[in-house]
């Protein structure tokens, strides 16, 4: 009997990623999704050149690091009891994992100093906490998505004695911590000042003594840099010339002159991987300087690459091909997590030319019959074209009309493509079509195509529009009469927008979405920068412009049944998002549902609790199956 992939099949995945790399040796996380325990159970694994064998046996095991003399690893962890996270080394030998110290929020980032200690980077109080459980707040963002409360919080690095377990804080408790680099006996980090009133501006610092000096000038969004022997950095940033829709891209940086050299300038494409999955590993993608090149991964159309760049600014591509590359390190050779539309994330290695893949933890995926995409491109009304992909019904008949399902990204600077989506391989298992693409507004195809400031559902909502228009043409085994829609975040105002500008639909599902601008800018934990960023102005100054773009002002137009899907601690767009488009469409009398999901958070599709994310994809198919049939 063929096999199909269903909801359930969450469980059989494994998450590769986090690798890092000394000489031959490859450390690397593996991540279980427990339907059974409703959890999540991560261990490290190590590759020593020739085999790859399980090196710890925690439950929670994560970040591991190599030491700089290759001989320990340093990880993250939780098995005890207590709040918190904790630091552990291991021999890279083999042995007993031994504990150095305990902190009271989880630990984001591990890294060794240069003389084998260990850093970490970790949320600490910077006030002092009430005795009662009044939450009295004094500054924005006061909560974020994934999170929980941040106010009175910020990210500091702590230095960890590895043979005492003493630890001492290194940064002032003013700076919110991101990236954290060691060179020349000196600590080198990037972190926000007034992440208040300047959310996207990450600034380099350097820690001389006690004091922490800055040295970039307060405009850029910094997320990596590397020190280099003259005192210059190389910087992977973003100048927000274009606000959100600037690509993020590698730069030479002398901060003595000031000047900032764009290494990848021939490139205009985003230094990052914003391929969209619902199964992937952890990313590490850290930038590594080696032999004069600088490697990183880009987002190019709809494949994420490895790629080079020197300080002439010539760029070459490392690793490439139609797939996602996850997470990469480099020690004797190159080592890289990778993933396509129909294979899951696995270890491979690049050596001398020749690839290799190392892991087969989802090898169960070869019993299964998947729906390979199909791409086309869609030459847009104004001339842009387009990519989008069909997949047929697993089980397809030619001659046969199916129902089909139009997925929308979210970001909307994301990007569909060679990547795995468990969902669309759910939804053809159970005899839909679906239809995807990278309409305007997308990344991966350069700012002037990713900036739709102002014009949110205008380009974007043709682009779709006529995407399905030329999927109908194209391909006559979709029933048109009998099509759905559904997307989250961006996507699901997308959705949100469609159903109140369109009949044309015959189902929709809208998930962790925007229903009104000006709710979203005041209560979530983005919404403040991000809202005036897209929208333009403020509630105050652009009134009538917030509330054009909100989907909420065409309630009364929508006719097509609508299931709205939220998460009741989704912090990014917050509950009001879900319960006030709900209310004014049962008000309107409209035929719509609601499902929410207790203690899940904006990631619920790709990080929430097992057994809701099953059910939140029985309740995606369910509700299209109700409507559009898929006999």
């Amino acid at each position: 009997m063929v096999k199909v992939l269903t909801e359930k099949d969450l469980g059989k995945f494994r998450l590769v990623g986090n690798v890092d790399a000394s000489g031959r040796k490859l450390v690397f996380q593996v991540t279980e999704i427990s339907v059974k325990e409703d959890d999540y159970f991560s261990r490290l694994y190590l590759y020593n050149g020739r085999k790859v064998r399980q090196f710890t046996s925690g439950k929670k095991d994560s970040n591991p690091r190599f030491s700089p003399d290759g001989k320990l690893i340093a990880f993250a962890s939780k098995r005890g009891e207590k709040e918190g996270a904790e630091l552990y080394v291991i021999p890279t030998g083999g042995g007993e994992a031994r504990l150095l110290t305990r902190f009271r929020y989880e630990i984001r980032k591990v890294r060794f100093t240069e003389d084998g200690n260990v850093a970490v980077v970790t949320p600490v109080d910077v006030e002092k906490k009430p005795r009662d459980d009044v939450h009295r707040i004094r500054e924005i963002p006061f909560w974020s998505n994934g999170v929980g409360w941040v106010y009175g919080r910020r990210n500091a690095v702590y230095v960890v004695d590895v043979e005492t377990g003493r630890k001492r804080r290194l940064t002032p408790k003013n700076l919110d911590v991101g990236q954290v680099r060691f060179h020349g006996g000196r600590l080198y980090f990037t972190a926000q000042e007034d992440r208040e009133r300047k959310p996207m501006v990450s600034d380099l610092y350097v820690l001389r003594g006690r004091k922490a000096e800055r040295l970039t000038p307060g405009r850029w969004g910094i997320s990596d840099f590397i020190p280099l022997d003259d005192g210059t950095f190389i910087l992977k940033a973003n100048t927000r010339e274009r606000g959100i829709p600037t690509n993020t891209h590698i730069y030479h940086y002398n901060p003595e002159t000031g000047e900032m050299r764009k290494l990848t300038s021939r490139l205009d494409r985003s230094a990052y991987n914003s391929l969209n999955c619902d199964v992937r590993g952890s990313q590490r993608a850290e930038l590594v300087f080696r032999d004069g090149w600088i490697y990183y991964i880009a987002t190019d159309g709809p494949r994420a690459s490895l790629f080079r760049v020197n300080l002439e600014g010539k760029v070459e591509r490392v690793v490439a091909g139609d797939r996602s590359i996850e997470s990469f390190a480099i020690g004797d050779y190159v080592a890289f997590t990778a993933q396509d539309e129909l294979n899951p994330t696995e270890l491979y290695v690049l050596r001398d030319g020749r690839e290799r893949r190392i892991t087969r933890f989802n090898d169960w995926i070869k019993d299964y019959k998947l729906s390979r995409p199909e791409h086309f491109r869609v030459k847009a009304s104004d001339g842009v074209e387009i990519d989008a992909w069909v997949m047929k019904p697993v089980n397809f008949e030619p001659g046969k009309k199916y129902p089909a399902v139009l997925e929308i990204h979210g970001g909307p600077k994301t990007a569909y493509g060679h990547s795995f989506m468990h969902e669309f391989h759910v939804l053809t298992a159970k005899g839909f079509v679906v239809v995807f693409s990278n309409p305007r507004g997308s990344d991966g195809y350069g700012e002037d195509f990713a900036d739709i400031r102002g014009h949110y559902g205008e380009r974007d909502y043709m682009d779709l529009m006529e995407v399905i228009d030329e999927a109908l043409r194209r391909f006559d085994f979709i029933d048109g009469e009998r099509i759905g829609v559904t997307g989250g975040s961006y996507g699901g105002f997308m959705t949100n927008w469609i159903v109140g500008h369109t009949d044309r639909f015959r189902a929709a599902v809208t998930q962790r979405s925007i229903s009104s601008w000006v709710s979203f800018f005041g209560t979530t934990d983005i919404g403040y920068y991000f809202a005036p960023d897209q929208i333009g102005g403020d509630p105050w100054s652009n009134p009538d412009g917030y509330w054009e773009k909100s989907p909420l002002k065409y309630a009364p137009n929508v006719k097509t049944p609508l299931l709205i899907i939220h998460s009741m601690e989704d912090y990014r767009c917050w509950l009001p998002e879900a319960l006030q488009f709900y209310t004014a469409l049962k008000y309107l009398g409209k035929t719509v549902e609601l499902a929410l999901f207790p203690g899940e958070n904006h990631d619920l599709s790709r990080g929430g609790k097992p057994k809701h994310r099953i059910r939140r994809l029985e309740l995606i198919t369910g509700w299209m199956e109700r409507w559009l049939g898929n006999e």
